[in-house]
């Protein structure tokens, strides 16, 4: 397997920098004049599709073409899908309290904090994120057997989340459901279907970029840091503490595995929402 041209890679990995800061700023100016910081959720997907396409763009007579196509489509429709439905979901909803809690505690100017604690170091995380995507798309190794397993794990995690996120989004919209806990479908298998979902998407990722082990070294980091960001960053880690105290999550929490999916333990009757 042949290695990336790590001279092309070099100012690729620059311009998709400016990509993603470029996005998250936007997404600034539009938030700060609308006195909303959670847009901020909508450009998450965004930034990570703009630098997919700014490395395949990039990479054109670097990196071999079925892989360029390959991983720039994956990261596309997966960002696109999850802004999409984030959009969806926020649509007519005040601040959200993340960031409502966040910003409460700015030393000093509130908006130069947000740039700095939010914005920015959003742009950051999707930079280094997205490091197998950028590697992909200059190897020029042609596709093969490991690929096909990591387009099967990726179609795996975006079906896996997307489906979770379906399932959550019709039973709230069914009044009977109200102030009850979604245990039905994959949210009884695992309490963040869409969480695991997600993190199963940049593992597929991540095995696009393993063409060689330089490659492979080099991209680990994304998937890591995606998979600590959704367990013990800022998702489930902070979703479950603001639904500790609901009624019948303890039990719900109880029976159902916290992120791998696996079937439910016997226990109580089920607190259905």
């Amino acid at each position: 397997m042949s290695a990336p041209d790590w001279s092309a890679l070099v100012p690729c990995l620059l311009a998709t920098a400016a990509a993603a800061v470029a996005v998250l700023l936007v997404t600034f100016a539009v938030a700060v004049r609308r006195g909303l910081h959670r847009i901020v959720d909508v450009a998450w997907g965004l930034a990570f599709a703009a630098v997919a396409v700014v490395a395949f763009v990039l990479s054109d007579g670097h990196g071999d073409d079925g892989r360029r196509l390959l991983v720039t489509a994956a990261t596309v429709v997966w960002g696109l899908r999850l802004s999409l439905h984030i959009a969806h979901r926020s649509r007519g909803h005040g601040e959200d309290p993340r960031y409502a809690e966040l910003l409460d505690k700015a030393p000093g100017n509130r908006t130069r904090y947000a740039l700095r604690t939010v914005y920015l170091s959003q742009a950051g995380l999707v930079w280094l994120i997205s490091l197998p995507v950028q590697l992909a798309a200059h190897s020029p190794s042609p596709l093969g057997p490991l690929d096909a397993v990591a387009t099967a794990v990726w179609a795996a995690g975006l079906v896996f989340e997307a489906v979770g996120d379906r399932q959550l989004a019709r039973f709230k919209a069914d009044p009977e459901h109200r102030g009850r806990i979604m245990d039905r479908g994959l949210w009884a298998w695992t309490r963040h279907p869409n969480y695991f979902g997600d993190a199963l998407v940049w593992w597929g990722l991540y095995l696009l970029a393993c063409t060689t082990w330089q490659t492979a070294l080099a991209g680990l980091v994304s998937p890591v840091v995606m998979t600590l960001l959704l367990t013990v960053g800022s998702g489930k880690r902070l979703l479950e503490k603001r639904m500790a105290d609901r009624p019948g999550y303890a039990a719900y929490a109880a029976r159902t595995s916290g992120f791998l999916p696996r079937p439910p333990r016997r226990g109580p009757s089920r607190h259905r929402r």
